[in-house]
């Protein structure tokens, strides 16, 4: 495996990893007989990196970003997340964290249908506790500026695009200014204009500090990558570095 080293923030030391997955494997109960999803998977990926997941259907990208994020629970090994065993957190252990530490961004995008666009990016903050209720709206009115989709902010998500619907959704993964964001085929329900320019977005945040992990079958998208991670049959079998000097960034 392609090992990194960069400089770290968020307290951690400059050569640590803030995603490492050790000996991981994940089986499923199944009436043929167990599942494996993943088989003792080893993985490190560092602060600042844009990550492909790529592979055929059933390879394991969906279980290897679940267990990331703590959606799933390894049957064996360990998974670190900025220096927290997500592995051995309880239910409500992992809600919080995941709140704070991990933004999630959904192929059907998942907002809240009777919430306006503005509401949906200032409930994780409440859920979350981590902005005072006074800064609540102001940030979450900046981040669709940022997104650009400001003038969507009282609307409800129905009455927007997908293109706009995904970018606040990337705007409700933003909320709690997580170290990591972590998309499961975000560009599926897209069209290719739209798809390029919601990756363009991916992009900034990787060149502003955030590390994104995705989920994608489109192979357009590989310019955009600093490193693609492959998967077969629950195994890593490939992982490249993309465009060493431009990582995160459109040639």
């Amino acid at each position: 495996m392609i090992a990194h080293s960069n400089q770290r923030t968020n307290g951690q030391p400059a050569n640590a990893h803030l995603i490492n997955l050790r000996q991981v494997s994940k089986e499923y109960p199944s009436g043929g007989g167990a599942v494996t999803a993943l088989k003792a998977v080893d993985m490190a990926i560092d602060q600042g990196e844009f990550v492909a997941i790529v592979g055929k259907s059933g390879s394991g990208k969906s279980t290897l970003i679940n267990v990331i994020t703590g959606i799933d629970t390894p049957s064996s090994g360990e998974v670190l997340v900025a220096a927290t065993p997500v592995h051995a957190l309880d239910q409500e252990q992992l809600s919080v964290w995941r709140g704070k530490t991990v933004g999630i961004v959904f192929q059907f995008f998942q907002l809240l249908p009777t919430l306006t666009v503005l509401e949906n990016i200032t409930l994780p903050m409440d859920f979350c506790d981590t902005y005072p209720a006074s800064q609540q709206r102001a940030r979450a009115l900046a981040l669709l500026e940022k997104v650009g989709i400001g003038e969507q902010a009282h609307k409800l998500p129905a009455t927007l695009s997908g293109g706009q619907q995904q970018r606040a959704a990337i705007a409700r993964a933003l909320a709690n200014d997580p170290a990591l964001i972590v998309a499961d085929e975000p560009t599926g329900n897209l069209d290719t204009q739209t798809a390029h320019a919601v990756m363009a977005l991916f992009a900034q945040l990787v060149q502003e500090g955030k590390t994104v992990v995705m989920v994608t079958h489109e192979r357009d998208f590989a310019p955009y990558f600093s490193r693609t991670i492959t998967l077969a049959d629950g195994n890593i079998v490939g992982d490249t570095n993309c465009h060493e000097t431009d990582a995160g960034r459109p040639l």
